[in-house]
């Protein structure tokens, strides 16, 4: 791979399991030293698409190249010019934290003194010194992203394929996580990363949004917020938010209206005729306390609107360049 060409590149990228598609003819790149989401829902086909960039899975048809390497034909080049990391952490229990990483070491064939150095750069930046001892599952949730994290990096692949990295795990442990992802990305590593958190994908350069195998979005994260969403949002704080969606998403100037933790999203072009509605409703039906407030559509609105339209009328959003 030249230093211009890209990272990872695929072309109607197919994946069909019997009758079912799981992935469909979807097209897209990605830079060297970019940190590339790939979004979307439980089962969107995002795991399938990973595998069959990974060199684990075969495409039904299509073509693409990871690191220069063709997908359908040097699935075992790929597998060593690459680091790859599933949500379920590929370590061994009852091994040591260091004994992992020398398997690892001893799978990439590094050499000797190249296996010292590497190890103590993997505890120091996991941040596990103290536990270099320890066996693997005595190690907090957090612990061992990091620590699977440096074992799939052990080689010091240019591009890293992250599988869903942070299931599973605290929101600080989520936070860590992504400050070392962006610090593999500052010094030239290509990150590719599954997630279903559309909170997460504000780290990302870019993002591609997959739904029912096709991608339906990609662009910066900003430019989905901005060029996906034409209404505005309002928040809604009411008790019980979830026995208000049916009746507030019934309101003629609310376009969808989603559950979002504590409270309602809804979306409406004209959220000054919606909010008055909605608290009309409210107010017929007794309640004295709630809140309206128009907000910043985040990323996850985005989305919302982005799936609800695709369900619809099959629609997808082209984002224009800046």
């Amino acid at each position: 791979m030249n230093g211009n060409d890209p990272a990872v590149a695929v072309r109607a990228l197919e994946k069909k399991f019997g009758n079912f598609t799981a992935v469909n003819k979807i097209d897209f790149q990605v830079d060297p030293g970019e940190i590339f989401g790939f979004l979307g829902p439980n089962g969107a086909g995002k795991s399938t698409t990973i595998r069959m960039l990974c060199g684990i899975l075969m495409p039904t048809s299509g073509a693409g190249t990871v690191a220069g390497f063709d997908i359908l034909r040097q699935q075992e080049k790929i597998k060593e010019n690459i680091g790859y990391m599933s949500q379920k952490f590929s370590l061994y229990e009852d091994l040591t934290v260091e004994e992992n990483i020398d398997f690892y070491s001893g799978i990439y064939k590094l050499p000797p003194e190249k296996k010292k150095e590497r190890k103590e750069w993997i505890i120091k930046m996991a941040g596990i010194e103290e536990l270099r001892g320890n066996f693997t599952k005595t190690l907090s949730g957090g612990w061992k992203q990091r620590l699977a994290l440096g074992c799939a990096i052990v080689h010091e692949p240019k591009i890293i394929f992250l599988d869903e990295p942070t299931s599973g795990v605290d929101p600080m442990a989520r936070r860590d996580f992504w400050a070392l992802i962006r610090q593999m990305a500052r010094s030239g590593v290509t990150v590719f990363v599954t997630t279903h958190y559309m909170d997460e994908a504000e780290n990302c350069d870019r993002a591609a949004l997959i739904y029912k195998g096709a991608i339906i979005s990609m662009g910066t994260p900003g430019q989905m917020k901005a060029q996906c969403l034409r209404e505005e949002i309002l928040e809604i704080s009411v008790d019980n938010p979830q026995d208000w969606l049916e009746p507030v998403s019934g309101i003629s100037q609310v376009r969808e209206a989603a559950l979002f933790g504590a409270t309602l999203h809804a979306a409406s072009a004209d959220p000054g005729q919606a909010a008055a509605m909605i608290s009309a409703l409210f107010n017929r039906s007794g309640v004295k306390d709630f809140r309206i407030n128009k907000i910043q559509p985040s990323l996850e609105d985005a989305f919302v609107s982005l799936i609800e339209s695709y369900d619809k009328k099959g629609a997808v959003c082209e984002l224009k360049k800046a």
